[in-house]
């Protein structure tokens, strides 16, 4: 009888990572809320849930190990088309395509790529300690049916423009925030031009500056009559 072949070997177990002597402190301290941990490189990273983000937040601010006394930033990522955060190669689903290029029309016609398991979107928040001179970055998924998180502006002032910005560009609304407006667009401005979905092609309507000393519209006045759009210049 012929001898069959022997298994092949299990390939190796990698090697679980080292957390950082900044990581293994903050495990220590939250680690029950963290859900995923990065340390390598002086790059600390920790994922937590949007229910938990203001519990960890205060929990790193308040133990005099860590004293995170500073939100630097916050911001946003939108994983349309890498929903599993990068760990695959980049889809291509908004490519130029080289037929539709001299039809103005369909220049920059948007291909929407599938939807994955994961939330769509990620708050980032870098926090910096002033004390000890560390760092971490904390991020945060939000699914798009619900892109919503609690406010960390009772715990860093700064965070309320930070949060505003973030509302604004991505359309990430935080929960308790005390001014949640838009900091860069018009409340009139349609749509988070950050999102990935953010027609290219987008027109919106123009607001006439009612400002002193206004007697014009900065601008010629728009009409909208559905999908064709037709400026119309404003009679002297």
């Amino acid at each position: 009888m012929p001898e069959s072949n022997p298994p092949a070997p299990a390939p190796p177990t990698p090697p679980t990572p080292e957390p950082s002597k900044l990581m293994a402190a903050i495990l220590e301290r939250v680690g029950a809320l963290v859900e995923q941990w990065h340390a390598e490189h002086g790059d600390d990273r920790i994922h937590v849930a949007r229910e938990n983000i203001v519990a960890v937040c205060r929990l790193l601010r308040d133990s005099p190990e860590l004293a995170f006394d500073m939100c630097l930033d916050v911001t946003a990522v939108d994983y349309l088309g890498n929903p599993d955060g990068f760990i695959t190669p980049s889809q291509v689903w908004d490519e130029n395509r080289a037929a539709w290029r001299h039809l103005p029309q369909s220049r920059h016609r948007l291909v929407q790529p599938p939807r994955g398991p994961s939330p769509r979107f990620a708050v980032v928040y870098h926090l910096l300690s002033t004390s000890h001179l560390h760092r971490i970055r904390i991020k945060s998924r939000v699914p798009e049916d619900d892109p919503t998180i609690d406010t960390v502006s009772s715990l860093w002032p700064g965070a309320n423009w930070l949060e505003r910005e973030t509302w604004d560009m991505y359309g990430i609304r935080f929960n308790g925030h005390p001014d949640l407006r838009r900091i860069y667009l018009y409340e009139e401005f349609v749509g988070h031009p950050l999102r990935k979905d953010y027609d290219k092609q987008h027109e919106q309507p123009i607001q006439e500056y009612v400002g002193p000393g206004a007697k014009e519209p900065r601008r010629p006045q728009v009409e909208y009559a559905g999908p064709e759009r037709k400026n119309t210049q404003r009679p002297d």
